[in-house]
């Protein structure tokens, strides 16, 4: 009897613990290789954060080392982020759940254009990928970046 109970607490645990790690992977929290839409290569890891419900991202490195003193000039000169580091740089702001898999209501930067989107993110492929769509009314594209493992 002992052992079949072991057996339903060893089982219980590895069904939660199964569970946890499944939603963890759908989160769109950790670090993101962002793809070059030209060159479809890496272009920075930009690590997103969970505060309260809210989620974040910041760039934490560029890849390409001729621009790792990058700033971001073309930011309006209303944007407190004028002239700064993009690396550093909060790009992702204010993005809410909406379902388990997308998060929107945000916003996202384009230091290489200064300009401000709307933000929608979704989590796919089991949480190896996910969907960043900027857009500007019904206007926008959509990356797909990949999860740092």
């Amino acid at each position: 009897m002992a052992s079949l109970r072991s057996r339903i607490c060893i089982g219980a645990f590895a069904a939660g613990f199964t569970l946890t790690a499944f939603a963890q992977s759908m989160s769109p929290v950790g670090t993101w290789n962002t793809i070059d839409d030209e060159t479809k290569k890496p272009k920075s890891l930009v690590r997103i954060t969970e505060k309260d419900g809210v989620i974040s991202g910041t760039v934490e490195k560029i890849v390409d080392p001729a621009k790792q003193d990058s700033k971001c000039d073309e930011c309006s000169s209303d944007d407190p982020r004028k002239g700064k580091p993009v690396i550093g740089m909060t790009i992702l702001t204010d993005l809410k759940k909406e379902s388990d898999t997308v998060w929107s209501g945000g916003r996202i930067l384009d230091p290489n254009n200064g300009k401000s989107y709307s933000a929608k993110v979704t989590v796919i492929e089991g949480g190896k990928k996910l969907e960043m769509r900027g857009s500007i009314l019904f206007i926008g594209r959509t990356q797909t970046w990949i999860r740092v493992e």
